[in-house]
């Protein structure tokens, strides 16, 4: 067995998400465990170089983790050939723009989604990265929750028989942020910017839908901006510009209608902060981030409609835990293992910009439904 260091260009880990899903929990946990194992035996030890515009922040992250290299020059980063990957966790408004630097460089590229903030550039970026021939990848990371992958084991055996319906429940209250802290970039909250909860959240409903209960073919959606003003990380009070809750229904390829609310204006009654039932004519499930219950159609109760007296029946406790069976790997380390196969031995891989790019695809449909008041249909891309 040998092992051979990869060099990964990781720009965007002082955010939230770069910082705890995919340098603490992936790429430093990849590093500290031995390296990602190849089907040969041998292994791939990454050795990333920190990108970021405050150097303060870029050098504590580095020595707080043990890398051994970081700059604010990523220009000068993507000259170095012995760096083969380059990943992006930075805002969507720049991101088109740095993969395709990153492409022309020759790297190979994975990010984090949305890949864009319309569908042009999405496909003027996977277009770069097929004439270049260089492997592409991007996040999306529902489909390895716990809670999904028992959505999909339940599909798998037969459990649902024909499924009828997906309901989604997403969101909580993101903090405006003069009395309390906002939980969330400002930036999220000003269109201009590109942000709202439509682009942001309907790119990861599009590879939800797509993977576990059929291809969307048309969507209807209405979004709202709930609270106009906000304050950012210095306290300035600005205007929110971007929508900040929306609701979608979607028709599916097989005949299955799913509907996904989603807001920041919205307080948690239930069980996780998203979950998902899916109705079949064989029995339902209800999925959250990692837990999920279901209900066959021989244990399903008989319920009477009768207003006039007060329910007594525990509904819930007609639901049936679902075992934990097997044991579950952190979803965002699982990807970085799946595309470092795919980059280092030409492993299978499907989480391609393709794929990146139609989420953004239904997050334009979604918002030109809300524009224009209709159905929109959901076409093919063409590359």
């Amino acid at each position: 067995m040998t092992t051979h260091r990869l060099g990964v260009i990781m720009n965007g880990v002082t955010g939230r998400m770069g910082l705890n899903q995919h340098l603490i929990r992936s790429i430093v946990a990849i590093r500290d465990s031995g390296g990602v194992l190849l089907a040969n035996g041998d292994r791939m030890m990454p050795d990333p170089i920190l990108v970021g515009r405050d150097a303060e922040k870029i050098e504590g992250l580095a020595k707080r983790f043990d890398v051994a290299r970081w700059t604010t020059d990523l220009d000068g980063a993507l000259k170095d050939e012995s760096d083969t990957i380059f990943f992006d966790a930075a805002t969507t408004q720049a991101r088109p723009s740095l993969l395709t630097k990153a492409i022309h460089a020759g790297k190979h590229v994975y990010c984090e989604k949305p890949i864009a903030t319309n569908l042009d550039e999405a496909v003027a970026v996977l277009k770069l990265a097929a004439t270049k021939g260089v492997k592409h990848g991007t996040v999306q990371d529902k489909l390895f929750l716990p809670g999904l992958k028992k959505l999909a084991f339940l599909r798998d055996s037969g459990f649902f028989g024909r499924i009828t319906a997906v309901r989604g429940e997403f969101g909580y209250w993101v903090f405006e942020g003069d009395w309390q802290e906002a939980q969330r970039p400002s930036w999220n909250y000003r269109s201009e910017d590109g942000g709202g909860i439509i682009l942001d959240m309907v790119c990861h409903w599009r590879y939800v839908l797509d993977n576990l209960f059929g291809e969307v073919e048309s969507v209807s959606c209405v979004g709202t901006t709930d609270i106009p003003d906000r304050w950012d990380e210095r306290g300035g009070k600005y205007k929110a510009t971007a929508d900040d809750s929306a609701y979608a229904t979607f028709r599916l390829k097989g005949g299955v209608i799913a509907h996904i609310n989603m807001s920041w204006v919205t307080r948690v009654y239930r069980d996780d902060l998203v979950t998902f039932q899916v109705d079949g004519v064989n029995g339902s499930a209800v999925a959250g981030l990692s837990d999920c219950v279901i209900q066959a159609r021989q244990a399903t109760p008989r319920p009477v409609w009768n207003p006039d007296e007060k329910r007594t029946h525990d509904f819930y406790a007609d639901w049936q835990t679902l075992p934990e069976n097997t044991s579950y790997e952190n979803g965002f380390r699982e990807q970085w293992e799946m595309f470092i196969r795919h980059v280092c031995e030409d492993a299978p891989y499907k989480y391609t910009l393709l794929e990146g790019a139609k989420g953004v695809q239904l997050a334009e449909c979604a918002l030109q439904s809300w524009r224009e008041r209709r159905w929109i249909d959901v076409a093919p891309i063409k590359v």
